[in-house]
């Protein structure tokens, strides 16, 4: 077994409502959507209309960049909408199950047969490629990529993220089908996981270097991972999946089905019963918010954590990516000098309230930002929760002026937004430093491809 690598730096935030390690009982909503939107640098193109009849498997549209990735129906049914945005930018593809689950059939394969093309090509047309995702610019894979390695980040440290070592329980078969079957792609593959409590399943996974991971929050980030692995340098190539993701892989080779089950936590201090819940990708998540939101107050529904997620409404669907709803109070209420309290009740990352006299103490915290946009800072708290060799404000500064140079030089490679939210978090100049690195991104993809 490898070492452990401690990551020192970094910030949990003690949330209240986190799950137990239980199921909770909801009945599958009829409403599921894929929304192009959760793939950066996708361009959709409709294959079907409103009104046709899909199953599980059915492609609905495919990347006008990369037309051989193709995105699939998770269910049986019918394309019920098309919801788009401005300049008719499709934002959901909405399909109404008709609750008998049936699929394509895409064969079974006898996986240690199979050469890296035949996997390429199963993969993406069985909709399963987009699992595929690459560094730098966590963007979706190319399958001419030569990637020097595959990561995988077996445990989330996310504020309320789901114990993946609970939600993988029974799948050890189909993961490790998955696992073989990405070998096909790249032989080097690395599982990041959690020091203290990896499961089973990760531990005697075959195929795989493992390591162990400890300390606060982001050490589950993968991309955090992978800097303290394999940091990644100019023209290298590192692709990222998730456990579950994983699973969904093999079992499409072994059963010729693609398998959308999911495993979700809803939670949050907004909810009444925390707990686990089995569904579909892309599901609607109003059945899992049904009679399970406090309502006193203003709630946010949040896809994924509160730090990197979506905010949807409560009948909006569960993003591609994400295994989590989170709900919490929205704080649009106007509290008198705040600032004058001694704060007990309030989380603080400097002490500026007494509340750091609580280290144990969970926080009912909302999404009120306490304050406007100022000018940019140079604080150094960037630094603190950032566990990378990064100089982060330098690197923000460099993507306001787009100098691509600097960019290059500060680390902008290894860095993706789920990276930064922390800093975000603890910046005092209340900056959206996810959606600036993406700007950064954005320019690097178009200047140097």
């Amino acid at each position: 077994m490898s070492e452990v690598i401690k990551i020192k730096k970094g910030l949990d935030i003690p949330l209240k409502g986190k799950s137990n390690k239980v199921f909770g009982q909801a009945q599958l909503p009829d409403l599921f959507a894929i929304k192009p939107t959760d793939f950066q640098g996708v361009v959709p193109k409709m294959v079907i209309k409103e009104g046709e009849k899909v199953k599980a498997g059915s492609v609905l549209f495919f990347d006008k960049n990369q037309p051989d990735v193709k995105f699939v129906s998770p269910v049986s049914g019918q394309l019920q909408s098309i919801i788009r945005g401005e300049r008719r930018k499709i934002l959901e593809v909405v399909i109404k199950a008709d609750g008998t689950n049936e699929a394509v059939d895409f064969g079974q394969e006898d996986i240690a047969s199979l050469n890296r093309d035949d996997v390429v090509a199963k993969m993406q047309n069985a909709g399963a490629w987009p699992y595929l995702r690459r560094r730098p610019y966590n963007v979706l894979a190319k399958k001419d990529d030569n990637p020097k390695a595959i990561f995988i980040s077996a445990f989330d440290t996310a504020p309320l993220a789901p114990d993946y070592d609970f939600v993988m329980t029974g799948c050890e078969e189909d993961f490790q089908a998955g696992i073989d079957v990405l070998k096909r792609l790249c032989d080097n593959i690395h599982i990041g996981i959690n020091a203290d409590a990896a499961s089973k399943l990760f531990i005697n996974t075959k195929g795989v270097q493992l390591h162990r991971f400890k300390g606060p929050h982001p050490a589950g980030n993968v991309g955090v991972q992978i800097h303290h692995v394999m940091p990644i340098n100019k023209g290298e190539v590192v692709w990222t999946v998730q456990p579950q993701e994983v699973a969904a892989i093999g079992k499409l080779f072994t059963t010729g089905k693609h398998d959308f089950s999911r495993i979700i936590v809803v939670a949050g201090s907004e909810i009444k019963k925390p707990a686990y819940f089995r569904t579909i990708l892309g599901a609607s998540a109003k059945p899992y918010l049904n009679d399970n939101i406090n309502t006193d107050q203003h709630v946010r529904i949040v896809s994924g954590n509160v730090l990197t997620g979506t905010q949807i409404p409560e009948d909006g669907y569960i993003g591609f990516y994400h295994s989590q709803i989170t709900a919490i109070p929205e704080g649009d209420e106007f509290e008198f000098m705040g600032w004058a309290k001694p704060g007990f009740g309030k989380f603080s990352v400097s002490r500026s309230y007494f509340s750091w006299l609580k280290p144990k103490k969970e926080y009912q915290l909302s999404a009120n930002m306490q304050g406007g946009k100022r000018p940019f800072v140079v604080s150094g708290l960037y630094e603190k929760v950032l566990p990378m060799d990064i100089l982060p404000e330098h690197l923000f500064k460099s993507i306001l002026v787009e100098d691509i140079d600097k960019m290059e030089q500060l680390g902008i490679y290894e860095l993706a937004e789920e990276d930064v939210a922390l800093c975000e978090f603890v910046c005092p100049s209340k900056m959206n430093l996810q959606k600036i690195l993406r700007t950064g991104i954005d320019l690097m993809i178009k200047e140097l491809g």
